[in-house]
């Protein structure tokens, strides 16, 4: 976990760096235009304002316990998979949070002192929500239940 201002400052102009690419070419039109009720931009004053920031990395190699360097398997899936039940506790705890992923975010690597070899899948924002924050108008639409799942 990330709360050092310093730190959150360089993380936010780097972000900045990858969005401001992101949305003068790199995202495509098509993107953009599903962005845009969203009302996002390469600005990212929340990565500073926030307390915490929480980089989540995948380990493609690790050491065993005998210290002999092997490939771990699965690493998507368990980063998904854990990342779930991280949000699902703080959102228990009363906090909440934003999945940001800029990219490419291998910035993380040597902000955060990670193996170049890791792999950076979300920087997850922190804390409470302000004063007056809300969820867009389209994100509170669901699918039926009978349209996401299959009951046998």
């Amino acid at each position: 976990m990330i709360g050092d201002p310093a730190v959150k400052k360089q993380i936010r102009e780097a972000a900045e760096v990858e969005e401001k690419a992101f949305y003068e070419g790199r995202a495509g039109e098509e993107w953009l235009q599903a962005l845009a009720p969203l009302g996002t931009d390469a600005s990212k004053p929340f990565l500073e304002e926030a307390p915490w920031l929480i980089c989540v990395f995948g380990e493609r190699r690790s050491r065993s316990a005998d210290g002999v360097k092997r490939k771990n398997y699965y690493v998507p899936e368990s980063v998904s998979i854990a990342t779930g039940f991280l949000i699902a506790a703080l959102h228990r705890a009363g906090l909440a949070t934003l999945t940001h992923t800029p990219n490419p975010m291998s910035f993380l690597n040597e902000l955060c002192g990670r193996d170049p070899h890791d792999k950076p899948y979300i920087l997850m924002v922190v804390g409470y929500p302000k004063e007056g924050a809300t969820i867009p108008e389209h994100a509170m639409e669901k699918k039926p239940l009978e349209e996401i799942a299959t009951f046998i």
